[in-house]
């Protein structure tokens, strides 16, 4: 079975899909691993590595796709690249099926079959193929890194001869993997750390971490599935906002990371809110790309405005690209492992990890998210 790893061609994207150690597992096990040229460079990986572990070097992607039969990918390809995909191979990386129409129509016109990491079931023995919690968990990390840079002064208290210098005060809003790695290194750099999240069930996880719970009371509008929050009613998150509206006007640094899989992110910092925010605040705003927590900020850009900096980074994994694609890495081999040997895939049909991950068997759409489309 031939795995092919193109260079990914998305903007501001830094990461590839396998790293040198993990060609070299699956090389052991019999797969024949072929990289383009380059794909690595960002992520300080070069080709004579993957050479190293085994892997070969194809000059092009025409070449490359062209006999692959199975392509491992980070980002969702396009339609142009869909179309030097071969008609009979199996496309595996983060798709977002159900916001996605025209990848979905190309790859089903091409006949391909198509797993995306993005609908891998919430299970434990999932666990170890979770790249969307490997790679948030890198993004909450690198967030409060960010959030420091721009912030005009220091995270911890500190004592001097001169005065006492308070600790800066970080509000966090979502309390999932990127929230919780975010309380974490805010409270490792010396921070006062609050944080909201609708789900009360995490009240537990954000105490243990030293952050202080602000709880909106649950109604009975907010449904979650597999650890996410599906929906929630207009007047729940009215309440909420004004809930926190008093905590973010006092913070230092806001970050925002709710979101609503296949549904535009939700409103949680107004104008308002903003303008009450002290000047040389921060807010950085993770939901950015799927329309954005906060009303004022852009799309890749980091803005000042009413005095607060903005900061609007749609990739973070991609600002640590050496571990991203390490940890990528190992989350598309053991998926692919459990899905395939090097003789084929198994296509257990029925089986809980292959049904709620595959979204086109041969052309054909299988999945809930894209049959009715």
């Amino acid at each position: 079975m031939i795995i092919a790893v193109p260079t990914e061609t998305k903007a501001r994207e830094t990461r590839v899909a396998l790293s040198p150690d993990v060609v070299k597992e699956l090389c052991t096990k019999g797969f024949t691993i072929r990289v383009q040229a380059g794909a690595g460079i960002k992520s300080w990986i070069s080709d004579e590595e993957y050479q190293k572990a085994g892997a070969e070097i194809v000059p092009t992607a025409e070449a490359l796709l062209a006999e692959a039969d199975v392509v491992l990918k980070i980002n969702a390809p396009s339609p142009d690249e869909v179309k030097l995909i071969k008609s009979d191979a199996v496309l595996i990386s983060f798709l977002y099926a159900a916001t996605s129409p025209e990848v979905v129509s190309a790859c089903e016109a091409r006949g391909l079959s198509v797993f995306s990491m993005d609908a891998i079931p919430r299970i434990s023995r999932a666990q170890k193929m979770d790249a969307l919690s490997s790679q948030s968990n890198l993004a909450g990390y690198k967030t409060v890194i960010l959030a420091a840079n721009a912030f005009g002064k220091i995270f911890p208290m500190l004592m001097t001869a001169a005065g006492t210098v308070k600790p800066a005060k970080v509000v966090i809003m979502g309390a999932g993997v990127a929230g919780l790695q975010a309380i974490a290194t805010a409270k490792r750099l010396g921070a006062i750390v609050e944080v909201s999240d609708i789900r009360p069930e995490t009240k537990e996880q954000v105490e243990s971490l030293g952050g202080k719970f602000i709880e909106v009371k649950a109604d009975e509008s907010m449904k979650t599935e597999g650890g996410y929050v599906k929906s929630v009613s207009d007047e729940f998150l009215r309440k909420q906002q004004e809930l926190i509206a008093k905590h973010v006007a006092e913070a230092d640094i806001v970050i925002t990371t709710a979101l609503i899989p296949g549904k535009k992110a939700p409103l949680l910092i107004t104008e308002a809110m903003v303008k009450s925010m002290k000047s040389g605040s921060v807010i950085v705003d993770m939901a950015v790309e799927q329309g954005g927590n906060c009303a004022l900020s852009e799309l890749d850009k980091t803005v000042v405005k009413e005095g607060v900096t903005i900061i609007g980074e749609s990739n973070l994994p991609a600002l640590l690209p050496l571990n991203a694609s390490q940890l990528y890495a190992r989350n598309i081999a053991t998926f692919l492992q459990h899905l395939a040997n090097a003789d084929g895939f198994r296509w257990e049909m029925e089986e809980e990890i292959t049904k709620g991950s595959l979204i086109l068997h041969r052309g054909k759409r299988v999945h809930p998210s894209v049959t009715q489309q």
